[in-house]
């Protein structure tokens, strides 16, 4: 016979059957201490960053300069097709830029649609340090950097931007292609020798935008988030969809539930699957960290890779992917 003592027993012990089940494949997140310093990026070009990062890194450097430095890089590279001055510009013909940067204590800054200003990630940083605000965009943004000893760059398109941008003009579909080979952003995420995180994310945007459209690279949240009980995340590929479903703080969160960085990428992914609009010809790639300085990536296309440095080297490594 059951008893009400029985039962509830019987009650309990399904409960925790039913909890163990849920947490299977995961492990239980508890905060402790960080692995040894270790810096990623997206993309080929992350690799030189790194190595710029990692000069800091490795003289017991604090993560947040780091990041700064090795954005700045792939910033100040005129060759760059979507990152700084020398990426494609709108479909008006005007080159804007976006970033934001993170610390380990939660504070962040971020500029969106700048014009002729260099390295918007350290302007970003300087919205961050210096004044009450996240956010700075446009003429604002403009005359914040010049009030701070920034130099706007009135120089125009570069001859291959210029030249991507007039061979653009001759169809000037009203929608960009993009297609699953899709390059833009740096975005690059730290743990230093303290066990503290940052991250940065920077770029010109998807080529032959709308003028006056932002992605997901300023956005704290989605384009980069870092916690520094958990870990860090940052985004790179078609911003709208990663706007849509909060992408990086996605991830940080299920880091938080006790998902590796790669199955957390894997499941913010999987709910870019879910949009209502066709993506198969997008790509969305993610890249995380954990405060133990496991590390993971996970895009929608095959081709997305990221650069990773810690004390045994500097290598592009190659994401898993969902559209098989």
């Amino acid at each position: 016979m059951t008893t009400r003592r029985n039962f509830i027993r019987l009650s309990a012990f399904s409960a925790a059957l039913l909890s163990v089940s849920k947490s299977f494949g995961k492990r239980n997140y508890e905060p402790g201490n960080a692995a040894a310093p270790i810096i990623l990026s997206t993309w080929k070009w992350g690799l030189e960053a790194n190595e710029e990062a990692w000069k800091i890194i490795s003289r017991g450097g604090r993560a947040l300069d780091a990041v700064e430095a090795g954005v700045r890089l792939t910033e100040g590279d005129l060759g760059n097709v979507s990152v700084g001055l020398g990426g494609n510009p709108d479909r008006d013909g005007h080159v804007t830029l976006d970033a934001c940067i993170m610390d380990e204590k939660g504070n962040c800054g971020s500029v969106c649609f700048v014009e002729g200003i260099r390295y918007p990630t350290s302007l970003a940083r300087a919205v961050m340090e210096k004044t009450p605000h996240i956010i700075l965009v446009g003429e604002g943004a403009v005359q914040f950097a010049k009030e701070n000893g920034f130099t706007q760059e009135n120089n125009g398109l570069t001859p291959r931007a210029n030249t991507a941008w007039k061979k653009w003009l001759k169809k000037s579909k009203y929608k960009p292609e993009v297609n699953p080979d899709s390059h833009d952003t740096i975005g690059m995420i730290a743990i230093d020798a303290s066990g503290n995180l940052s991250g940065a994310c920077t770029t010109s945007g998807l080529p032959f935008k709308m003028h006056g459209r932002v992605g997901d690279s300023p956005i704290i949240g989605a384009g980069l988030f870092v916690d520094n009980e958990v870990g860090a995340a940052t985004a790179t590929g078609n911003g709208e969809e990663v706007i849509r479903t909060c992408g990086s703080h996605t991830i940080v969160e299920m880091m938080r539930q006790g998902h590796s960085p790669e199955e957390a990428c894997r499941i913010a992914i999987e709910r870019i699957s879910k949009s209502p609009k066709d993506i198969r010809q997008l790509q969305v790639g993610y890249l995380a960290v954990n405060k133990h300085g496991e590390f993971g990536a996970y895009s929608l296309q095959k081709g997305f890779n990221y650069a990773m440095n810690d004390d045994k080297g500097n290598r592009l490594l190659d994401s898993d992917f969902m559209f098989k």
